[in-house]
């Protein structure tokens, strides 16, 4: 498939709250970081709506020619409950719970975590960075921020002085006039103001207990429990800073996450980043997915009311199925979640494999249309790229594809060059949403396949009937056939 010319693709920039021309830093190339999972549990759908945005964004970038360079995290320590600077790790909690070593449930839910991004055909990121094994690049801005005098320390930890930096909360709306208001802070004993944000807390008081610790002075894992000041770890925000820095440099195109990151976050990470560097802005454009919901709430662990890709399988649905779902609704719109919608998702997405499969069968057909009559696939072609460019406008994109259906059907006659087009045209389809890939042959189960066998007796003796019976039998385990001739074809729902 020929990359086309990277053109005018426009995304909405949550910092300047409106859509922008994405020019990049370096022409062609892209700088990318998506904020990954807190990994204390396996991840739940609205999460995956998230990784599945950025997916997608990266997707439509290397179809324009860009290469993209993308770095996705791994937060393995110091994420507290609530996003706050107090309180038990989320994944020191879940050991407990469990009765393992933190790094163990670390361990195991990152498995499972990459388990579902390879299920969901998430593309893989050039760097993963855990960070557990970025410490010291933490602690390396956490001593410039000090030196600047942006950062104190206090008994419990080391602490960012937003009021030192002059546009704390441009990103988010929360800035410190609203924030002496009563938004989202904390009041701590010793901190300048309540805004202010841990970059480093050490293993005193509440926090002695905490397991995974690091010296302060050499960033070595600490292995003794207990009260001691010269040893913690590092604050929820300062990681992210730390790892996109390391594997991206100290300025990056494009910044990812879900809307509940924006702050406080993304609003304290901009204002570390840009603190400790002398490049602004630190992310050019952000890029944010809205929220899912169940009923009338959003989706998350904290409210019970979660559902993670097991338990979509275990309903009988494809991880495809659930892809095409969250991306067949615009990133800035909160979908709710239904089974419903999801089901509806999946005859659509089967839709298109049927045209796709069609598609490639006419290819092998005779062509009978003379070259140099007019051909429209340019046309169509335009108008997929105008709706992706258009801020990732997914539903406009897949309406394209559904009329080119509808037209390519009506056709009764091709060119060899018109084959081709409408060949291309698919795979940057392909390409895009990443849940249009060919289907290997199924996978079925003996109860299916000896139900199979039993229609085609039943057809090979007329009895229509029975044929029936068996189809919708077929169809209660999850598989659908199909009769071409004297064969059956059996596909998956």
């Amino acid at each position: 498939m020929p990359n086309p010319k990277p053109s005018a693709l426009r995304l909405y920039n949550t910092l300047h709250k409106k859509e922008e021309e994405f020019i990049p830093i370096t022409p062609g190339k892209v700088l990318m970081y998506s904020c990954g999972p807190t990994v204390y549990g396996r991840p739940h759908i609205g999460n995956y709506s998230s990784y599945l945005m950025a997916d997608l964004l990266r997707r439509w970038l290397e179809v324009l020619g860009y290469e993209v360079t993308h770095a996705k995290n791994i937060t393995d320590v110091g994420h507290l409950l609530h996003d706050a600077d107090e309180g038990d790790d989320k994944i020191e909690k879940q050991a407990k719970k469990e009765k393992l070593d933190p790094l163990e449930i670390a361990r195991k839910y990152e498995t499972q975590f990459l388990e579902d991004e390879k299920a969901l055909h998430i593309l893989e990121p050039a760097a993963r960075p855990r960070a557990t094994e970025t410490i010291a690049e933490m602690l390396a801005i956490i001593r410039v921020l000090l030196e600047k005098g942006i950062a104190y320390e206090i008994a419990d930890g080391i602490y960012f002085a937003v009021e030192k930096f002059r546009t704390y909360g441009a990103l988010s709306g929360n800035t410190i006039e609203t924030l002496n208001s009563g938004a989202r802070v904390e009041e701590r004993e010793g901190k300048h103001h309540s805004a202010d944000f841990a970059l480093w807390k050490k293993c005193v008081g509440p926090n002695a207990l905490h397991s995974l610790r690091w010296n302060y002075t050499t960033g070595e894992r600490v292995y003794s429990e207990g009260e001691d000041a010269t040893a913690g770890f590092p604050g929820w925000h300062i990681e992210c800073s730390a790892m996109s820095r390391k594997f991206l440099g100290e300025q990056i195109d494009i910044h990812t996450g879900g809307e509940d990151n924006i702050f406080p976050h993304h609003e304290c990470e901009i204002a570390q980043s840009e603190s400790s560097s002398s490049i602004k802005p630190f992310v050019r454009y952000w890029v944010h997915r809205r929220f899912i919901q169940m009923g009338e709430e959003k989706m998350s662990k904290s409210l019970g009311n979660v559902l993670n890709l097991p338990d979509i399988v275990a309903n009988g649905f494809d991880p495809m199925d659930l892809r095409y779902y969250l991306l067949s609704v615009h990133y800035r719109t909160q979908l709710k979640f239904t089974e419903r919608g999801l089901d509806d998702a999946r005859k659509a997405r089967r839709k298109i494999l049927e045209w796709m499969s069609e598609e490639r069968k006419e290819r092998e057909e005779r062509k009978e249309r003379k070259e140099g009559e007019e051909n429209p696939l340019t046309t169509w072609r335009e108008k997929f790229m105008s709706a992706m460019n258009a801020d990732l406008n997914t539903p406009a994109a897949l309406a394209v594809v559904f009329d080119l259906m509808t037209w390519s059907r009506n056709q009764s006659s091709w060119t060899s060059s018109s084959l081709l087009e409408l060949k291309e045209l698919a795979a940057m389809v392909r390409a895009t949403f990443g849940c249009f890939d060919p289907e290997a042959g199924v996978d079925a189960s003996a109860k299916v396949l000896e139900l199979l066998a039993k229609r085609s007796e039943a057809r090979k003796a007329k009895d229509y009937r029975l044929s029936d019976q068996l189809r919708d039998a077929i169809r209660t385990e999850g598989y659908e056939v199909r009769d071409a001739g004297d064969e059956q074809e059996l596909k998956k729902l």
